[in-house]
């Protein structure tokens, strides 16, 4: 390109911003000015500069997709695997774990299944999965069972359950957190159970589901109090779920419990009196 730095002309900036925004093209429109000059001054030749133009642009969409797809998914709260303490779950391969966050099971439609106590970090490492696979490019939605029950309930009662299905259908991993948690007490309700039975039965192999449950499999029957379903567990609709499954269990002190214990600690030490060293 020529040496020439002159500021672009007022006629041509409005036409070139006009443009850029009816190709779609924000970040040309913010970045090509500069980027001029610095070719300019480089003595870039133009086919150089028009590259780097694209590349940045091509680089902001792959930035905004990643944030958006984020924002769709719905997480509680937004957790990494970085910020995962393996530690207080020794059983818990970290390989396995970081082998699940190069999505090759969502390219597969394979299910994963996080079992363990209440408050042992399976919310957290659901999420991080998660985000990991927003960061890849997939599309993810989160919710808790008792959440996805009351939407798929809301949805069958205003007529629109097909639609509302169709919706999250497409999404290419579903993350259910809690399944199971407080079974016991306030079991979902028949029509609850068997629509998010059939929602289940629907998934297979139709894109990735990740569960969290506090319940083995044995105990599963707690969530689907139907005697419908229950006759169904052990036959084909419940092969479909654990077919292809990579279950992790999760034996160890509670995230919760200890993060209780290390605030006491620190608040001891924070309240107990200074010691008087004076002889």
């Amino acid at each position: 390109m020529s040496n020439a730095t002159h500021p672009v002309p007022q006629i041509i900036d409005a036409r070139l911003q006009g443009l850029c925004k009816a190709l779609l093209l924000p970040t040309l429109a913010k970045n090509y000015a500069p980027l001029a000059r610095q070719a300019a001054e480089q003595g870039q030749a133009y086919p150089d500069y028009l590259l780097a133009l694209l590349e940045q642009e091509l680089s902001q969409r792959e930035v905004n997709r990643r944030r958006r797809l984020v924002q769709q998914a719905k997480f509680p709260i937004t957790y990494t695997l970085e910020s995962y303490d393996f530690s207080v779950v020794p059983s818990l391969s970290k390989q396995k774990v970081l082998e699940l966050a190069r999505g090759e099971f969502i390219r597969k439609a394979e299910n994963v299944v996080l079992v363990g106590e209440i408050g042992t970090g399976k919310t957290h490492l659901a999420s991080a999965l998660g985000y990991a696979a927003c960061d890849l490019g997939y599309t993810v939605r989160f919710f808790t069972a008792a959440a996805l029950i009351t939407q798929l309930i809301e949805a069958q009662e205003a007529q629109q359950l097909s639609r509302f299905e169709h919706t999250l259908l497409k999404q290419q991993l579903i993350i259910i957190d809690e399944l199971g948690w407080g079974a016991l007490w306030a079991p979902f309700s028949p029509q609850g159970a068997q629509l998010l039975f059939g929602f289940l039965s629907q998934r297979y192999r139709r894109g990735s589901l990740l569960i969290t449950t506090n319940l083995p499999f044995s105990e599963w029957t707690q969530v689907f109090q139907d005697p419908r379903l229950l006759g169904a567990l052990p036959g084909a609709h419940w092969a479909r779920l654990t077919h292809t499954c990579h279950i992790l269990e999760f034996a160890g002190e509670s995230f919760r419990f200890r993060q209780s214990q290390a605030r006491h600690a620190r608040r001891h030490i924070q309240e107990a009196p200074a010691t008087d060293l004076t002889p």
